[in-house]
């Protein structure tokens, strides 16, 4: 990797911190530049704006989830079984990048025209894949006969606040903290 490659990540990374810390519109290119022990004037040698840094961060998560869903849609196995693996890529992505995903979030509102539109519509696909995992399991009489939709954003709430809580030292480790969120949230789908 050329430094300036290494330099960008770190400046990527740096910003991700601030951004859920601060919020993107609370953070600024100087704030940024002192993290990571740069002239603001000298960060642009790697990133074009703080609009790029934003993009690069929605889209990386957005990116990374839409990738994960077609890998588990094209898994054999039960719907539940399918359900499981993504709530566990889903989860693992926030115990793994958790600022990142904080600033896709939360962030996300701020991304500036076309982005904004492209973001929302990513947002879209994913949902409506993850939600036709439950339809689908529902029609084969794996889970309870509930609206997908409720069941969809019953779902993504219920793990949004990993993100901003869980760090090691928490009393729970992160498989513990998955797999007891696994329990109580699809446990509630299974029919027994």
């Amino acid at each position: 990797m050329s430094k300036k490659l290494n330099k960008r990540q770190i400046i990527l990374d740096e910003a991700a911190k601030l951004f859920k810390l601060k919020g993107f519109g609370g953070t600024s290119m100087r704030d940024l530049a002192g993290e990571v022990g740069m002239e603001a004037a000298s960060m642009y040698n790697h990133i074009k704006s703080k609009d790029e840094i934003l993009e690069h961060l929605c889209f990386h998560v957005s990116n990374t989830y839409i990738a994960q869903l077609a890998e588990v849609e094209q898994m054999a196995g039960s719907n539940g079984d399918k359900l499981k693996e993504l709530l566990r890529r889903h989860i693992n992505l926030m115990l793994e990048d958790g600022a990142a995903v904080s600033v896709a979030n939360n962030d996300w509102k701020y991304l500036t025209d076309n982005k904004l539109e492209q973001f929302k519509a990513a947002r879209k696909q994913y949902e409506k894949g993850f939600a036709a995992l439950i339809e689908n399991g529902i029609a084969a009489g794996e889970f309870q006969p509930v609206n997908a939709s409720v069941a969809l954003f019953t779902i993504l709430s219920a793990v949004r606040w990993v993100e901003l809580w869980y760090r090691p030292g928490r009393g729970v480790t992160a498989q513990q903290l998955e797999e007891d969120i696994m329990t109580i949230l699809l446990n509630g789908l299974a029919k027994n």
